[in-house]
């Protein structure tokens, strides 16, 4: 790393634990009950993402908070284990639970989470203490906290991708607009797309996003991804894979699309390598199979053949 820049990305989210129930029969219905086949207790949230770029070589920073709890524990020794920086790390007394049910189905899931109320450190020093390459968001932020970090992360030539992860927000939400003109790469997936923009197609969600300036890429589970940067348009199809649990892969596929932007890869490669990472995940319990560069490689060969290019002149019908 260079002087100007102390690590390639600094991730700044919760830890979660996951407990995965896998092979559900029936959808769990109130007063029901159901059995699934398999479950697994595997760590989450923000630690996916910086797993998954550290996986694929990039010296990452987690910024996260734990507490004395079981939960930060688990979540805690499996950063270890993947030999994660630590650096970012903050201890807190007392418990700190940030705690996932995942009900896996086939090539979908359901929630229930839960999280205890703990203080939130300044991303504007964040920034400044570690000076990354990228900043990364695992969710949609557009309060004060965020306001204040954009403009010193352009000063330190940061550019910032930010997922949205279901938070309940849309275009009207005061200061989101904002946000999102002055974010490098906004990377939600396909329903939050339509959700937050309000429009009924994934054409007119693009466009509308794309008109706020930056990147903008939209996962679309088995359809692929597309993105639209400078009024390009690209999308690439989906590896056939036969999915374990979805849990955690839209994480590693944004690990994958910052991983090969870092890289200079173009837009179209970017897509490849975010899809073949977020393929690669879904055959194992939460983010257990997340690719190293050399499990890439044999992943990428699986992604499709690329579509071509759309340049956007008029708003799509």
């Amino acid at each position: 790393m260079n002087g100007r820049y102390g690590c390639d990305v600094l991730v700044v989210g919760r830890y979660y634990a996951d407990l995965v129930f896998r092979g559900l029969a029936a959808p769990v219905r109130p007063g029901g009950e159901v059995f699934a086949a398999d479950m697994d207790l595997v760590a989450g949230g923000a630690f996916t993402a910086a797993m998954a770029l550290h996986r694929l070589g990039r010296e990452v920073v987690w910024a996260a908070d734990f507490g004395d709890d079981p939960f930060s524990g688990l979540v805690l020794a499996a950063a270890r284990v993947e030999g994660l920086n630590e650096t970012g790390f903050h201890r807190q007394p007392g418990p700190l639970r940030n705690v996932s049910a995942v009900l896996s189905y086939a090539g979908e899931r359901a929630m229930v989470s839960y999280q205890d109320p703990a203080g939130e450190r300044p991303l504007a020093a964040l920034l400044l203490q570690f000076r990354p390459r990228v900043l990364f968001l695992p969710l949609l932020e557009f309060g004060a906290r965020v306001k204040a970090a954009l403009p010193v992360a352009r000063s330190l030539g940061t550019w910032v991708f930010m997922d949205c992860q279901d938070v309940a927000a849309s275009l009207d939400s005061p200061g989101l607009r904002d946000v999102l003109a002055r974010v490098d790469v906004f990377a939600p997936n396909e329903a939050e797309a339509l959700r937050l923009t309000g429009a009924v197609k994934l054409d007119a969600a693009l466009q509308t996003l794309a008109g706020f300036g930056g990147t903008v890429v939209v996962k679309r589970g088995a359809a692929g991804a597309s993105a639209v940067c400078d009024g390009v348009r690209r999308d690439v199809g989906a590896v056939a894979v036969e999915a374990v649990d979805t849990t955690g892969a839209g994480d590693c596929f944004d690990a994958g699309f910052v991983h090969a932007r870092l890289a200079g890869m173009s837009l179209e490669d970017c897509l490849a390598v975010a899809i073949a990472c977020g393929a690669a995940a879904t055959t194992g319990p939460g983010s257990r199979n997340a690719v190293d560069a050399v499990g890439l490689q044999r992943w990428l060969s699986r992604v499709p053949q690329r579509c071509a290019s759309t340049t956007w002149t008029d708003a799509p019908e």
